[in-house]
Parts: structure tokens; C-alpha cells; sequence
């Protein structure tokens, strides 16, 4: 039986139940926030380990810090990496108690908190020679900002399905293959979890291109929705936003009569709803022109990092 590791194991829980484990269970929400358990195999798991330590120059002895939950694959994988070079993670998981280490691995939260007053954080992060960033999207502005702050940063794409990141920067680890078939990303390799394939590939719910041989992630299959007979990606219009407005925003849908579905906004900043609408409908086209924009404390997210539509919605 796999083995699920529990989000609130020490790290020695986590390496002791690791070493013994032939397959592991882990719970991935997606974007629907329904639960579901996927079985990683024990090869699938040092394949992803080996491969990210590889390609991020990581040596035996060298030291990871866990930031991430053990209820996330993400932060299965930094405890497995460790591993692989003979070491046991630094313990960050309270926010406290930082100390230098080789690499780590984070959400963009922690960049923004990072960059935004939490200077013990932001000390942790510069002594690592990488740290890897995925889970949601890094945006343009935060990472050159995290650049000039002297955090050197690599970005990763995965999911559960993948063991988590499998492509780094836009290229994929060693072994890894992914290709494009109308618009839709496809993965293969030997870190794939025990998932349905196609023809030997696992079919994603992301959109994607190729761009001078880099993997360009355009958004989430279901993060499109039609308003007025005009597709609109919900990812391109948040991360417009966050980019002009260097703040979090979340777009979502609701069903509307005239519209179909109608393009709504949650933002947390005191920023005039006319300059959203304005700078959406220059950069975009009037048919991005939200028809309602709410403020909130705080974006819900599923999982780490991902805007729970649905609940902004009231579904």
C-alpha cells in the first residue's frame, strides 16, 4: 500500500517513512478543489530527485531547506532530493529560524514576502545558490526584483502527476519530454506518477507553446471561458494585472444572462476600478472589460498558490 505522508511529520518522520516507501500517495486538488490521491511510485520519485539535482548543479553534502508542506508533492520532493546527497533538510517550515543553506524550493508568496518587508526570509534565500520557485506563476516584475535583491531563481512547471517540477526555465530535466498538440501540453518521462496515459504521454489541463525551443506556459484548460462570444484566458488577465499593478488579483467567472459567463475581478489594493477597466480594455480589447470587480482581504487559493475561482464565485 502506498504511503501517505502527513503534513504534520517532522523531517525525520518524512526520511524514515521515504526510505521504506516503495510508492507514496499524495492529494492534488488541481484547480477543481476536489481531492484526489495519486500514487507515486519510489522510482518515479528519485528520477525527479536525481534529475533536479543534476540540472541545478547540486553535489553530495550539499543541504536543502523545506519551506513547502509535506501534504504537497513539492514538498515531498525537497526531502527526497536531500537525500539523494546525503543530507537532511533545514527545518523553515515555521518561518523562524532560518539559516543558510545550498537550495531551496518556494511559491511565489514567499518571493513576495521576501521582497516585502520579511528581511529574515529574504537573507535565507540569498545564501542559496538556487532557489526553485513554482506552484503558480512568478510574475515578470518580482522576479527581476528578486534578481536585484540577489535571490538567484529558477522557475519550475509540474504537477502531482509529474512529481512536481520537470521543467525548468522552460526546458525540461534530463529525461523529461514534452510536446504540443493543439495548444495542449503533453509530458513523458520517468518521473510520472502511476496516471492515465496517451500513447505513452500524460495529457495536461495546461496550454502552452514552444518559444525558441522553451516551454511557454499560456494557462489552464478550464481557466477559459467564453464571455460574449469572445474566449478569455483568466491567467493572461491576472497576470496583466499583477504586472501593472505590482499586487494580487484574481479573475473568475460567473453565469450571466446576457453575457453567458461575465469576466469578474478580485483585487486586494485600493486601486480605482476605472484604471483596471481601462488598462484591461487598452491592453486587450473591450471585450476584457470586467463588468465586476470586488475587493477582498486576502485571494483563497487551492492547494499552493492557486486562485480558488469557484469560491470567489460563491459556487
Amino acid at each position: 500500500m502506498p504511503i501517505q505522508i502527513s503534513a504534520q511529520w517532522s523531517i525525520p518522520q518524512a526520511v524514515a517513512s521515504l526510505s521504506d516507501a516503495q510508492s507514496i500517495s499524495v492529494s492534488t486538488s488541481g484547480s477543481t478543489g476536489i481531492a484526489k490521491a495519486i500514487t507515486i511510485s519510489r522510482s518515479a520519485l528519485v528520477a525527479s530527485a536525481r534529475a533536479s539535482n543534476q540540472i541545478i548543479g547540486a553535489h553530495p553534502g550539499d543541504t536543502w531547506s523545506l519551506l513547502l508542506p509535506l501534504s504537497h508533492v513539492a514538498g515531498i520532493n525537497v526531502i527526497a532530493r536531500a537525500m539523494e546527497l546525503g543530507t537532511t533538510p533545514i527545518d523553515c517550515r515555521s518561518g523562524k529560524n532560518f539559516s543558510n543553506v545550498d537550495f531551496t524550493a518556494v511559491v511565489p508568496t514567499h518571493i513576495h514576502r521576501a521582497l516585502n518587508g520579511d528581511s529574515a526570509l529574504l537573507n535565507h534565500l540569498k545564501s542559496a545558490k538556487t532557489v526553485l520557485v513554482g506552484g503558480a506563476p512568478l510574475h515578470s516584475t518580482e522576479r527581476k526584483a528578486a534578481a536585484n535583491a540577489g535571490i538567484s531563481i529558477v522557475t519550475t512547471y509540474g504537477m502531482t502527476e509529474t512529481c512536481g517540477g520537470c521543467v525548468y526555465d522552460g526546458l525540461p530535466l534530463p529525461g523529461v519530454e514534452y510536446k504540443i498538440v493543439e495548444e495542449i501540453i503533453y509530458l513523458r518521462g520517468p518521473m510520472l506518477a502511476n496516471v492515465e496515459l496517451v500513447d505513452g504521454w500524460f495529457k495536461t489541463s495546461d496550454r502552452g507553446h514552444s518559444e525558441n525551443g522553451r516551454l511557454i506556459i499560456d494557462g489552464r484548460i478550464d481557466d477559459q471561458i467564453i464571455s460574449g462570444g469572445e474566449k478569455i484566458s483568466l491567467s493572461t488577465i491576472e497576470n496583466a494585472l499583477m504586472e501593472r499593478f505590482h499586487t494580487d488579483f484574481a479573475a473568475f467567472a460567473k453565469a450571466d444572462s446576457e453575457w453567458g459567463e461575465r469576466l469578474c475581478i478580485a483585487k486586494i489594493a485600493e486601486i480605482p476600478d476605472s484604471e483596471i477597466i481601462f488598462y484591461l480594455k487598452e491592453r486587450f480589447g473591450s471585450h476584457a472589460s470586467p463588468k465586476e470587480i470586488v475587493r477582498v482581504q486576502s485571494i483563497p487559493t487551492l492547494g499552493i498558490g492557486k486562485p480558488d475561482r469557484k469560491k470567489l464565485a460563491g459556487e
